[in-house]
């Protein structure tokens, strides 16, 4: 049975019943449909001081290119906490249109874990990643405009640091010259697009505590350099105010549901090989002040999402972790121990085995940010138990519990043992989220600190320029940002065909980039590219329209 069958046969509840799970009040709803509601700001503010419940994250071994089932088990954890009685409430990021169209598909989770409406939530939703991406292009604009009419503070042309964006994987708009068609068109410069989810915009709509701040991050944003090399911010190309406005509504968080009822907020949809990964902040933080345990994800494996949840987003928010959870699959684990992508399905214990390094790694890894985690094995129909012994034979030989879960088939009583483990470790109080890296640390050096400690690798290899860039960004006053590095989501180093846990490697880092305010600093590494391509065959070639519009294909 399909991800779409399964939904098809459940009829979801009205959005203000899902509300009223956590308290919420029917008027503090602003209703998209029947299914979907923001929240008001009004009561947003009414939250402010509220207790806060335990913090639960969810990431992954480093997955094959269709993914773990990182979002299915973070659904279907969270239906199991209801289940054993806990008040709770899941996280999630908003799904890109790039990945939709592209390789990996939707990201509402499957099966019987699933949030829904799904067609609603992987389109158009309720129209924040449009705002985002529309906020951008704007801040855009308006740079080329204040270049055209020479507007003071007087911006290098040389030296515009703002590209353009937009949702759709689009390799042929990740170079290009802008300007051309004579004086009317501006001024020819070199310029490039990355996608929505990669924008600066995102980042700090993710990060940003409320409106008044979301206002001053994007006042200081670095759109350039002036010809003495003086930076220049979207607050002196006079932008910030219009682009709050088309943000307004955009930053109040999205209220939707699980397949069983329970309330999920979707808000905010950073990719975290390319940028830090996680839900918003206000999100999480009103979760938090609603429910007894929050189960959020950090995007792909936990050497991405999970360092950069920690390093960036609780370093900035103050939030702690109280437990973690590491999705990885036999076919994960088959993949790293050699078996190529289209022989997954045959049965290969040894393979898993071999395989196990990575999955162990994330673990070691996760400890170093001051968590102990629980390992799921997310279950598929393929697996034998022979590859579930070796797993969790091999987890236990590391002093670490894996425990099998079955969400996909059964929904939330599919993890009730994974809900269990968790619940134990939480009360264990061993966990308690800490950053890698201190903030006084120089940039380079934290670059490195990430690469030696989380990738493994013996050193880093910074570009012609790069390191004096980087001094240059601390003598400006950015040298306590934490950073944030790009790259490739399918190896420890950057080199995506060196699979398991390689180490000894060189991080090499091409390029770097301020975000002035997102509040860190990008490292790109490697051939990573912030548009991503569509592939040979994209998931676009499998959607269409029924005959009554149902959407048929979208997954």
């Amino acid at each position: 049975m399909s991800d779409a069958d399964v939904a098809a046969g459940i009829k979801l509840r009205a959005i203000a019943e899902v509300a009223a799970k956590l308290d919420i009040p029917a008027d503090a709803l602003e209703p998209y449909g029947k299914a979907k509601a923001k929240l008001s700001s009004e009561y947003l503010e009414t939250l402010a001081g509220a207790p806060t419940g335990k913090l639960i994250l969810v990431t992954a071994t480093s997955p094959t290119p269709a993914g773990e089932g990182k979002t299915t088990t973070t659904i279907g954890l969270g239906d199991a906490l209801v289940r054993r009685g806990k008040r709770t409430a899941i996280c999630l990021r908003e799904p890109s249109l790039g990945p939709c169209f592209g390789a990996k598909g939707g990201a509402t989770g499957g099966g019987h874990a699933q949030i829904a409406p799904a067609d609603d939530i992987n389109l158009h939703f309720t129209g924040d990643i449009h705002a985002i991406g529309t906020a951008h292009n704007l801040l855009a604009a308006m740079v080329d405009n204040h270049i055209y009419w020479r507007g003071e503070p007087r911006l290098d042309p040389r030296r515009i640091a703002w590209p353009r964006a937009l949702d759709i994987n689009d390799r042929a708009l990740r170079d290009l010259v802008i300007g051309l068609g004579g004086t009317e068109g501006g001024m020819p410069r070199e310029s490039r697009f990355d996608i929505t989810t990669a924008s600066e915009v995102m980042a700090i709509f993710c990060l940003a505590e409320d409106l008044d701040d979301l206002q001053k991050r994007l006042a200081r944003i670095v759109v350039g350099q002036t010809f003495d090399k003086a930076p220049v911010t979207a607050a002196d190309i006079k932008a910030v105010g219009s682009m709050a406005a088309l943000l307004r509504d955009a930053i109040k968080p999205n209220l939707v549901q699980t397949l069983e009822g329970n309330p999920v907020f979707v808000h905010g949809g950073p990719f975290a090989n390319i940028a830090h990964g996680c839900n918003s902040v206000i999100a999480t933080r009103t979760a938090l002040r609603l429910a007894d345990y929050v189960v959020t994800e950090a995007g792909f494996g936990a050497d991405l999402g999970a360092e950069k949840f920690i390093d960036i987003k609780c370093r900035q928010a103050n939030l702690t972790a109280s437990a973690a959870v590491v999705v990885t699959t036999v076919r994960a684990l088959k993949f790293h121990g050699g078996v190529p992508l289209k022989e997954l399905g045959r049965e290969d214990a040894d393979a898993v085995k071999r395989g196990l390094p990575n999955l162990l790694r994330h673990v070691e890894n996760l400890q170093k940010l001051g968590l102990r985690a629980v390992v799921a094995v997310n279950a598929f129909v393929s697996d034998s138990a022979a590859e579930w012994a070796a797993i969790v034979e091999g987890c236990k030989s590391a002093g670490v519990r894996a425990v099998q879960a079955e969400h996909w088939a059964k929904g939330g009583a599919g993890a009730l043992a994974l809900a269990d483990a968790v619940l134990a470790e939480i009360d264990s109080g061993h966990s308690r989220s800490a950053p890698l890296y201190p903030d006084a640390m120089a940039l380079a050096d934290k670059i490195r600190t990430v690469a030696r400690e989380i990738y493994r690798a013996k050193d880093v290899s910074f570009g012609p320029g790069l390191l004096a860039q980087l001094k240059a960004w601390e003598e400006q006053g950015f040298g306590k940002l934490p950073v944030c590095i790009a790259k490739t989501q399918y190896s420890f180093s950057a080199d995506a065909a060196a699979k398991g846990a390689p180490e000894g490697h060189t991080l090499p880092v091409r390029e770097v980039r301020l975000s002035a305010g997102a509040g860190f600093v990008v490292a790109v590494a490697g051939d990573i590219r912030t548009m991503p391509g569509l592939p040979r065959v994209p998931a676009a070639h499998g959607i269409h329209l029924a005959a009554d519009g149902t959407i048929v294909g979208l997954s």
